[in-house]
Order: structure tokens, then sequence, then C-alpha cells
């Protein structure tokens, strides 16, 4: 897995959501991305890539899932203010 992960908890509340980017290896079907309601699916080459606004609950929530479903993560990255997420491949149909 590629990327930096928000650090540990320090014992205070969320900070306000922050764009993510979630890389997984393969094509996911609609019923998989039912999973993550809040994250937006495109296809990029041979992965699905889930981009969404996620505080640190919510973004540790997607990792579990991610594991749960036994998905292959490849990358989760945090989009910087102003950023935005590339936009390579096509949509993934809803």
């Amino acid at each position: 897995m590629r990327g930096h992960l928000p650090a540990g908890d320090d014992g205070v509340m969320d900070q306000e959501p922050a764009l993510y980017t979630i890389r997984i290896n393969g094509h996911l079907g609609a019923t998989l991305l039912s999973a993550f309601p809040v994250m937006a699916a495109r296809a990029d080459g041979a992965h699905t890539v889930l981009t969404g606004p996620l505080d640190r609950s919510a973004l540790y929530g997607v990792l579990a899932e991610v594991e749960a479903l036994g998905l292959d993560l490849l990358e989760v990255r945090q989009l910087t203010p102003g950023c935005e997420p590339p936009e390579s491949g096509g949509a993934l149909p809803p």
C-alpha cells in the first residue's frame, strides 16, 4: 500500500472531512460499490479509484470495509485543498 495515513488517534474529535482517493485493484461491481456510498468511483485501467470527503473515523471505516471484503488496497492518498483528483480512466456505471 502506498500513501500516508493520518497520524494516530490523539484523543481529539475528528477534524473536518478531507478529500481522499483510495485505489483498489480490480473493477468493483455495483454490489461492492454499495459498501462505499459516500465515495465516487471510477475505473482507472485495471483499478477502481474511490474519491470522496472523509473524516478520520470515516476513513478508517472505509479501510476496514475494504479489508473485510477482501479487496486488494493499493493506495490511500489525501488530496490537498484545491487539488482535483486525477481524471484518467472512465467513470464506472452507477
